[in-house]
C-alpha cells in the first residue's frame, strides 16, 4: 500500500498546483476600484480647483477697486462639473470711478474648459445700460453677444462678436438711436516679439448693415466696414481712462498703421491703407491713400460742397483745375456742385480700376485734426485729448 502523499513531501504537488489554479477574483475588481480612486481624485480636485477659482475672482475684485474699478454680481455660482468651469453671474455691474460710468447688464457666463484654463469664453444677455457723465443715459441690446480670451491672465487675444445689435441714446427722457448693425466683430491680437521689444497690437473690426445716424450724415446709410490695423508704441496695457491711454501712446511716439480699410454703402465702395498718429494736443495728424468707386456719392455724403463753401479752399482748388483745362476752375468758383468736385477731384486724382469697375485714387489727409479730401478742406475733427 503506497503511503499517503504529505504537505511536506518534495514533489507533493496536488494541493499547491490546487492553490494556483484557484483564481483571484481581487484582479477582476481592481479596474473598477482604480476607477473609483480617479474618480473620487479628480472630483476632489474640481472641487478644490473651483474654491481656488472663487478666492482669485474675489482677489481680483479687490485689487481693481483699489484701481477705481468696481466689478460686481448680483448673484454668482461655479458650476460645469466635470470638464469646465462655468461662471455664471445674475446681473453682472461695473462702476468706472476715473470715467464717471457705471454699466448693468442682465446675465453673464463664463466658460473655461479643465483642458485648456488659458482660453475663457463669456456670453452676455441683454441690455446693458450704460449711465454717462452728465446724465445721459445708453441701452444696448442684441441677440447674441459672445466674447473670447486667450493668453489669460495676460488676455493675448480678445474677440468680441454681435449679432442683431441695437444701442439708443436717452437724454432728458427723449430717447433716440444711436448705432445698429446686423453684425459687430473686433479682435485684438498681442503680436509675435522680442521681450526687448515694446507691445504690437493688432486690430481688426468688421461692421455689417451699420448705421450710426447722430455721428455724422455719411452714416445715416447701412455701411459695410472691414478694417485691419496695427498700433505701434503701446508700452503700457494696463486698464486706465482712455484718454490717458491715447497720451501715453502720443508721447511714447505711437502710431497706427492701417493695413486696409474697406468701407461699402450701396455701389459706393471705398478702400484705403496708410498711417495715423496724434500730435501733442491729441489732434489727428497722417494721410490714407484712398481708392473711390462712386466719388460723387462720396462727396454728397461728405458734404463736401457745403464745407468747402465757406473756405478758401475752393480758391486753391479752381486754381488747379485751371492749371489742368483752363477755365475748368471758374465752373467750381461758381457752383461747388458735387458733380464738379467729383470731375475737379477725379482730375487731381489717379483713375484706376476697383473691385473690376472705374474708380479714383486720391489721398485723404489730417492735419492738426483738419480733414483734406485730395485738395478740398472738408472738415475739423476735435482734440480726443
Amino acid at each position: 500500500m503506497l503511503p499517503r502523499p504529505s504537505f511536506d513531501d518534495a514533489g507533493a504537488s496536488w494541493p499547491p498546483e490546487q492553490e494556483k489554479r484557484r483564481p483571484r477574483r481581487w484582479l477582476l475588481w481592481l479596474p473598477f476600484v482604480l476607477l473609483m480612486l480617479l474618480a473620487a481624485g479628480w472630483t476632489g480636485g474640481w472641487f478644490y480647483a473651483a474654491s481656488v477659482a472663487e478666492k482669485k475672482i474675489e482677489e481680483w475684485r479687490a485689487r481693481e477697486a483699489q484701481r477705481g474699478r468696481i466689478y460686481a454680481c448680483g448673484s454668482q455660482t461655479i458650476a460645469g462639473f466635470p470638464f469646465r468651469f462655468e461662471v455664471h453671474c445674475v446681473e453682472p455691474r461695473a462702476e468706472l470711478r476715473q470715467q464717471n460710468l457705471s454699466l448693468k447688464a442682465a446675465d453673464m457666463l463664463s466658460v473655461v474648459q479643465v483642458y485648456k484654463p488659458t482660453h475663457a469664453i463669456s456670453e452676455f444677455t441683454g441690455p446693458l445700460t450704460v449711465q454717462e457723465p452728465g446724465g445721459a443715459l445708453l441701452i444696448a441690446n442684441w441677440k447674441l453677444a459672445q466674447a473670447s480670451v486667450s493668453g489669460l491672465p495676460s488676455a493675448e487675444r480678445i474677440s468680441v462678436v454681435l449679432d442683431a445689435m441695437t444701442v439708443d441714446r436717452t437724454v432728458s427722457q427723449i430717447s433716440s438711436a444711436f448705432f445698429k448693425a446686423d453684425h459687430v466683430e473686433a479682435h485684438s491680437r498681442l503680436a509675435p516679439r522680442l521681450p526687448s521689444d515694446p507691445p504690437v497690437v493688432d486690430l481688426a473690426l468688421q461692421l455689417s448693415n451699420a448705421t450710426a445716424p447722430n455721428l455724422h450724415p455719411i452714416t445715416t446709410k447701412a455701411t459695410n466696414v472691414d478694417v485691419t490695423a496695427t498700433a505701434r508704441g503701446v508700452k503700457d496695457l494696463s486698464p486706465k481712462p482712455w484718454q490717458a491711454l491715447l497720451r501715453d501712446w502720443q508721447a511714447a511716439g505711437g502710431s497706427l498703421d492701417i493695413a486696409k480699410a474697406r468701407l461699402q454703402q450701396d455701389d459706393m465702395i471705398v478702400v484705403g491703407d496708410g498711417a495715423m498718429s496724434l500730435n501733442a494736443r491729441g489732434a489727428l495728424d497722417g494721410q490714407l491713400r484712398i481708392t473711390v468707386v462712386g466719388l460723387e456719392k462720396l462727396i454728397t455724403a461728405l458734404g463736401v460742397e457745403r464745407a468747402i463753401s465757406q473756405d478758401s479752399t475752393v480758391g486753391r482748388l479752381s486754381g488747379a483745375l485751371d492749371r489742368v483745362m483752363p477755365g475748368l476752375g471758374n465752373l467750381t468758383r461758381d457752383r461747388a456742385a458735387p458733380s464738379l468736385l467729383a470731375t475737379g477731384a477725379a482730375m487731381l486724382g489717379q483713375k484706376t480700376e476697383l473691385e473690376g469697375k472705374p474708380a479714383v485714387s486720391l489721398p485723404l489727409r489730417f492735419a492738426d485734426g483738419a480733414v483734406f479730401f485730395g485738395p478740398l478742406r472738408v472738415g475739423q475733427i476735435a482734440p480726443v485729448f
